[in-house]
This record gives structure tokens, C-alpha cells and sequence, in this order.
């Protein structure tokens, strides 16, 4: 029999009219009462409570007697309201049961490994072992179901703008975008390899080229780095790209794109976007992610110890760095460990060091006061505004590291000192702060001092900057714009080079040979050639956006399938080990101990093979 009903849609309009249905789903909860059976039964849509009377059906009181938690059954029944003192007011079928007459069972299931609940009571590990069971939750499944609707959200909008939803390739080339590739071998090219894409960037660029002036992708994308609760190996993207626009412009569309996504989830009020360039945030809050659901800004006091006698901080500013304040409320009554500990967490962030001065009891308190003398501490607490039972924390470093390494410090006291008030239990906006970090520098430094693009090569440099191209690299300026909610990126973008004239300027800058660049990008500079329009675009993190907006505590509560943070899927143990006869289709074989690891082969046989790590040529 074809199912009539789902079992979470049935309400009094079918109870009023008695109506016969046919459900279909799994067996929630079973309660036998030593007479009534009653079965609740679910599926994606919600549950139901069924009723089977042994006088009225005895046959199917007898499979009722029989089923057990997750079998799947089909009940044949009648819709009837509940008894006024029955009725449950908190759930959506409370006020109806259905008088069931049939019972037949589809199939049956082992005891589960944890509850089917709300709150699985399970560890992640058993969860995500078991996920096709994990995924029947009802948490997963409003996660879920609004990761369909913000998708389909984002379709209409977009298409209402104008928009066309290209897809680009899975299988291209590797190309540097700031993580490692997952490399995939051709086998029909022994020796060469496909990579699965970090982004869409430079096929969208080429869309742009190709005359299609407004593309967007809801898009799987790859990086093989590491893992944390905001990162997945493989992800999905909002990418979009647009010709003939200024920055503002990406913005504006970004910006109504957010409005319509927090509409879909439920959020009430109006949202406003801050816009700060990175400089200002790191300045006021040491990151160019910032948090500003809360205040305790930093506070530059370097001017202070501009030819102090305190050395430290003093040879700092004459090097051309600066001197970061934290005010914390409260901390005037710590013990030298707490304050201990946080100097060591600047140290691993880098800086040199932490000094911090307290106000208790009237009294200004400093393991350094003896260096700084009364009179400038006095200035310093003042120029800080800092009140009695608070403190400072200072560093003195290079402008950035000085500012990151308080701006980390900030995020930590936030939440172990309770700056952020309460979420508020009803779905409104008023905890919501958005903020767009505009001017990234262009280029920066890596570990081993050499100039690498701070998003990626193809970001424009702002006008003006330009002339610093080959004199002052550093101080360029991009055309850049991340989009941050309450501390999180949820995206990022810029407008792109669409001269080929600085696209070359800026390989230069990166110390990209001509030969390289026309090996790894050659098809971008030639397209660059043909008519390239003035084109910007931004890509949204999906998950991320789901997780915050379903109030979910990871990315792997709102992907149906997700990998552990040491990229391994439990459930299906994948990564796997490839077999000889693959491997030397593909021209592969492993090196180094994990080869040692003997594989049986499609054939049958036992071979060399590696597990999860080993070496390739």
C-alpha cells in the first residue's frame, strides 16, 4: 500500500473527519500498558502516536506486542483527537492519535547503538561510526532541512539578480591557493596529475572573460590541511562572480544575500553591516575577524614609552613597533599565576612577552612598577581608563604580532570571563554582528621571509598603491573584503586583476618566473589578452554558515556525511588502502615502511601496499 500520510502532517482537520491513513516510518518508542499497545511512530516529517486495542485489532496488537525500536512498519488506521487530559500542547501531532487496524512490518532492525533522541548521550566517535543512524536525529534533520532551504535560498535570489549557476570542473590542475592539493593520478597520462579544487577562482575569472557577467556555484571544494571544528577536507562554497562591478557593489549583493538567509532560519529584525579596513581591526580588536558583540578594545599607549627608561618596551617603539593594551574588568584581584599563564600565551603566539599592571585597592600593582616608576604608571592606567579591580595587559612588539596576540588574548577572556551575554533563547538578530574587513594588505611574508599573496595572485591592488608594486611591496594594498559574523569569516572576496599587464607586475612581486607563470597560468594570462573585463566576486563558507545559523555546535552537525578532524569518515573507513593492480594501472608505487602493509588485490592476491600515510612516486 502507498503511504497517505506523513507522520509528523497529520493535525485535527483529520481527526475532525475521521480520516483512514496509511503511515509509513520507524518505530520511535513502544509502550505496552498490559492492554493498550501504544507505538510512536517517525519519520522526517515528525511522529505520530499510534493506539492498538487487542479487542479492536488483535492481529495487529500482536505485531504491535512483536516490534521493537527502528523497525520500519506501515500502519493502517484512523485519525481520532486524543482525550482532552492527553493532549500535549509542546508537540506538533499532540492532540491526535491514530486507531490503528493493521500493523505490517517492512523491516526489522538489531538494537540500535545509542538512543534515537534529541540528546544521543553518545560519544562523536560511536556517532559518526554509526552516522545513517546518527542522521535519523531530529537535530540533524532540522539541520539538514535548513541546509536544503538556505540552498534553495540562495538559488532564487541570485537567479532574481541575475545570476547563472555554471559548474566548473572537479579534475584541473594544481595551482598555489594557500593549502595542499588532494592530488589525484590519470591514469591515462602515467606520471601526471589532476588536483580537486581549492576554489573555482580562476575558472570563474574566465567565465567573467567568456561574457558571462554574473555566475554563481553552490560548489564542493578540497583542501588537505588541517583539521578543526570549523574546517572540513571537503567543503561547500556560495561562490559567485560578477563583471563590471566595483567593490561595493559585490557587497551590496552579499549583504542581501545574508538578509535572506537569516529570513529563512527564522531570525527576526533587521541587521546592519560595520565596515572597518584590516588595519582598524587589528587596532581595535587585534583581529581581522573581529568579535564586536563585545567591547574591551585595544589601546595604544606607545607614545608613553617613547624614551622611557622601561628599555623593553622603549627600544620597541624606536624600532618602529608599538606598545598594545587589554583592559580586563575584574582582574584586579587575580594572583601573579593567572597573569602568568597569559604570558605564556603570548609567548606561543609569538611575542616576547606579557607585563601587566593591576589596580587593587587603591594600589597599582606591577611586577615591572619598580622599571616604570609611579608617574608613568599612573599615565599609563589613565590613558587605558583603567578603574579600580581591573588590569592591563601590554605587549610590545611589531604592530601586527603585538595586535594579534592581545586580539587572541580578548577571545579567550570573552569566554572564560562571561564578556558575551547569554544567546537569546528566541531566533531575533539582536545578537548578531556583522562586519566587513576591507584594504588586506596585498602580500605578506612567510615563515621563511619570502612575499606571498595574502588571499591569492589574482587580487587587484588598490589604484593608488600600485606604484608601490616594486619599491614597497608590503605596503600594497588589495581590493580585498571579508565578511565576519560574530568573530567567524564566513567569507571572503576581492576585486580581481583584470589587466594582464599588473597581473604580471604582481608575479613579479611573488618572484614567479615568467616560465612559471606561463606554465601554471598561462591560459589566464592569454585569456587576459582577449578582452577581460573589470570583474570581483566573493565565496561564502556554506557549512559554516549553517552551523551558526542552525545554532549547531560544529560543521559536522550540518553535513550529512562528515570527516573527523584527522580527515578519516568512521563509517565507511575511508581513507583507504589501494590495491597492487590499481596502483599499477595508475603507474604508482609506494615507498618507505607503510608499504610493508600486505593488501589483498581485486584477484585475490596478497601485495605490498601502505595504509593511510605512505609515500608515492
Amino acid at each position: 500500500m502507498r503511504r497517505t500520510h506523513r507522520c509528523g502532517e497529520i493535525g485535527l482537520d483529520e481527526a475532525t473527519r475521521g480520516a483512514a491513513v496509511v503511515l509509513q516510518g520507524w518505530v520511535w518508542h513502544r509502550r505496552d500498558l498490559g492492554g493498550l499497545i501504544f507505538v510512536d511512530l517517525r519519520d522526517r516529517y515528525g511522529s505520530i502516536q499510534c493506539v492498538v486495542n487487542p479487542q479492536a485489532a488483535p492481529e495487529a496488537h500482536a505485531e504491535a506486542e512483536r516490534v521493537r525500536p527502528e523497525y520500519v512498519v506501515e500502519v493502517v488506521g484512523t485519525v481520532r483527537p486524543r482525550a482532552p487530559e492527553n493532549v500535549n500542547p509542546n508537540h506538533p501531532t499532540g492532540a491526535v492519535e491514530v486507531s490503528v487496524e493493521e500493523i505490517r512490518t517492512l523491516a526489522e532492525a538489531e538494537t540500535p547503538a545509542f538512543l534515537i533522541e534529541e540528546d544521543a548521550r553518545a560519544s562523536e566517535e560511536i556517532r559518526l561510526r554509526y552516522r545513517f543512524l546518527d542522521l535519523r536525529r531530529p537535530p540533524l534533520q532540522r539541520s539538514l532541512r535548513l541546509r536544503h532551504d538556505l540552498a534553495l535560498a540562495t538559488r532564487n535570489l541570485l537567479d532574481q539578480q541575475g545570476f547563472m549557476e555554471i559548474e566548473t570542473p572537479m579534475l584541473t590542475r594544481s595551482t598555489p591557493e594557500g593549502a595542499r592539493d588532494y592530488l589525484v593520478p590519470s591514469r591515462v597520462h602515467p606520471g601526471s596529475f589532476y588536483a580537486l579544487p581549492q576554489s573555482p577562482q580562476l575558472f570563474k575569472q574566465l567565465l567573467m572573460i567568456s561574457g558571462y557577467d554574473r555566475y554563481f556555484q553552490i560548489v564542493r571544494c578540497f583542501r588537505d590541511e588541517d583539521l578543526r571544528a570549523d574546517r572540513q577536507p571537503e567543503f561547500t562554497q556560495i561562490d559567485m562572480e560578477m563583471s563590471f562591478v566595483e567593490a561595493s557593489d559585490v557587497r551590496e549583493i552579499a549583504e542581501a544575500l545574508m538578509r535572506r538567509l537569516l529570513s529563512v532560519a527564522a531570525y527576526e529584525g533587521e541587521v546592519e553591516f560595520a565596515q572597518l579596513t584590516f588595519r582598524e581591526a587589528l587596532d581595535r580588536f587585534g583581529s581581522d575577524r573581529p568579535d564586536m558583540r563585545y567591547g574591551n578594545e585595544l589601546v595604544d599607549v606607545s607614545e608613553l614609552f617613547a624614551g622611557a627608561d622601561f628599555r623593553a618596551f622603549a627600544q620597541v617603539v624606536a624600532d618602529g613597533g608599538v606598545v598594545k593594551g587589554l583592559r580586563v574588568p575584574g582582574a584586579g584581584s587575580w594572583g601573579r599565576s593567572r597573569f602568568d599563564r597569559l604570558a605564556e600565551a603570548a609567548k606561543q603566539q609569538g611575542a616576547k612577552g606579557l607585563v601587566w599592571i593591576k589596580r587593587d585597592g587603591g594600589e597599582l600593582l606591577s611586577p615591572v612598577a619598580k622599571f616604570l616608576g609611579e608617574e608613568l604608571l599612573a599615565q599609563i592606567v589613565e590613558a587605558a581608563d583603567v578603574g579600580e579591580g581591573e588590569a592591563l595587559l601590554l605587549v610590545g612588539d611589531e604592530w601586527e604580532r603585538a595586535a594579534t596576540t592581545l586580539g587572541t588574548i580578548r577571545c579567550a577572556l570573552a569566554e572564560s570571563e562571561g564578556w558575551l551575554e547569554p544567546a537569546a533563547e528566541d531566533r531575533t538578530t539582536d545578537g548578531l554582528r556583522f562586519a566587513w574587513v576591507t584594504e588586506f594588505p596585498l602580500l605578506e611574508r612567510n615563515a621563511e621571509g619570502r612575499l606571498t599573496a595574502r588571499h591569492h595572485p589574482f587580487t587587484c591592488p588598490l589604484e593608488e598603491d600600485l606604484e608601490l608594486l616594486e619599491n614597497n611591496p608590503l605596503a600594497v594594498r588589495a581590493q580585498a573584503y571579508d565578511l565576519v559574523l560574530n568573530g567567524v569569516e564566513l567569507g571572503g572576496g576581492s576585486i580581481r586583476i583584470h589587466r594582464s599587464d599588473v597581473q604580471q607586475r604582481v608575479f613579479d612581486a611573488l618572484g614567479v618566473e615568467r616560465e612559471e607563470a606561463s606554465a601554471k597560468f598561462g591560459f589566464l594570462l592569454r585569456a587576459l589578452q582577449h578582452g577581460a573585463p573589470p570583474h570581483g566576486g566573493i565565496a561564502f563558507g556554506f557549512d559554516r554558515i549553517v552551523m551558526l545559523l542552525s545554532g549547531a555546535r560544529s560543521l559536522r552537525d550540518t553535513i550529512a556525511f562528515p570527516k573527523t578532524a584527522s580527515a578519516s569518515d568512521l563509517m565507511t573507513a575511508a581513507p583507504g588502502p589501494a590495491d597492487s593492480e590499481q596502483l599499477e594501472e595508475l603507474g604508482l608505487r609506494l615507498d618507505g615502511p607503510e608499504a610493508a602493509a600486505e593488501v589483498p588485490t581485486a584477484s585475490g592476491r596478497a601485495d605490498q601496499d601502505q595504509d593511510q600515510g605512505g609515500g608515492s612516486r
